[in-house]
This record gives structure tokens, C-alpha cells and sequence, in this order.
């Protein structure tokens, strides 16, 4: 039976762009394997249920093929398998994301001095 280091195999389906990353994430509590929190290392195999947050989206996913070997996005796909529920969640969550959207997103650097000048000139003239 094929098994995978936990943090290798979330590294293999690209769920993480780096393997320390993929790392922190699970010591971080942001990873669960069968409900349960895991170690980086913890071996997985297939039919594994793995629950993470990567990023502000939240996946449910059942290991497919455990492996630790990173490949292109197509073999990054059939190393597991989404659950219905998660599809759905996660597509309720964009649609909110479109229809409210963050008030201080748009919100960039602070002013240059050139755009304070032009604020100053605005607010001056009325």
C-alpha cells in the first residue's frame, strides 16, 4: 500500500506552493486527518479523509493515491478526490465573496506625496 508524508503529499497536490509551507500549515492546526490534528510527518494513505484551510478557502478531500513526488496540475488532480459538500461550500463562498465584496480591498499603498498634493487641491477648491 502506497504511503506519503502528510506535508509531501499537500506539497504533491498543490495545495501548497512549498513543502514548508505545506508544513507550517499542518503544525499550525490548519490540517486534520480522519478529524484528527496530524504532525507533518504522519504517514497517509488512500482513503484518508483530509480536512485543510489553504489560504482563506477550506477543502474536504479523500487521498486517491498517496504520493510525495510533485508533478504537473493533471496528476496533482488525481492524487485525491473533493467531497460534494466541500465543492459546494467552497462555491457558496466565492458567490458571497463576488456579491459582498471586502470594503478596504480596494484600499492600496499609502498616498505619495503627489497624491496628497492632488487630495489638498481637490479639498481646497471646494
Amino acid at each position: 500500500m502506497e504511503r506519503a508524508r502528510l506535508d509531501k503529499f499537500l506539497w504533491a497536490a498543490r495545495f501548497f506552493k512549498s513543502r514548508s509551507l505545506s508544513a507550517d500549515a499542518v503544525v499550525g492546526g490548519k490540517v486534520r486527518v480522519n478529524g484528527e490534528r496530524a504532525k507533518p510527518a504522519k504517514e497517509i494513505k488512500a482513503g484518508d479523509r483530509i480536512e485543510l484551510r489553504a489560504g482563506d478557502t477550506d477543502f474536504a478531500i479523500i487521498v486517491a493515491s498517496a504520493s510525495d513526488r510533485r508533478g504537473s496540475a493533471e496528476i496533482a488532480r488525481t492524487l485525491y478526490e473533493e467531497t460534494a459538500e466541500s465543492r459546494l461550500a467552497r462555491a457558496a463562498a466565492a458567490a458571497r465573496r463576488r456579491r459582498f465584496a471586502d470594503p478596504a480591498a480596494d484600499i492600496g499603498a499609502r498616498p505619495t506625496k503627489k497624491d496628497r498634493r492632488e487630495l489638498d487641491r481637490w479639498r481646497s477648491d471646494g
